[in-house]
């Protein structure tokens, strides 16, 4: 710690400083928003891949979603949203499938 103190205080690294180049990002920031319309490539089989080996054929244990949840967040207003809305997707995928059966058997 004291040898960053250091150079913090040494005048030629005083510009590093107050240069928005080298500030961190925030954590509201980091993640790029996403509307509704792509809420299915978290939990879609298309977008899910299963990894066994990084780049550098170490071992790992890990997939592609969880990569994707990493850098991707949906929109706060939308996230409400998409909740309510796959409440309701699921509901009427289950009311389809019991219609369904009886419209078979009447014919």
């Amino acid at each position: 710690m004291s040898s960053q103190e250091e150079i913090l205080s040494d005048e030629r690294f005083s510009c590093i400083i107050r240069d928005r180049r080298f500030w961190a990002i925030p954590e509201k920031e980091r993640k790029i928003k996403i509307d509704k319309r792509f809420r299915a490539m978290f939990h879609d089989k298309k977008f899910k891949l299963k990894y066994t080996v990084d780049k550098r054929g170490r071992p790992v244990n890990y997939t592609s979603t969880e990569n994707l949840r990493k850098f991707y967040a949906l929109s706060e207003s939308d996230s409400d949203l998409s909740e309510h809305d796959s409440k309701k997707h699921t509901e009427k995928k289950k009311k389809k499938k019991k219609a369904k059966p009886k419209g078979e058997t009447d014919s």
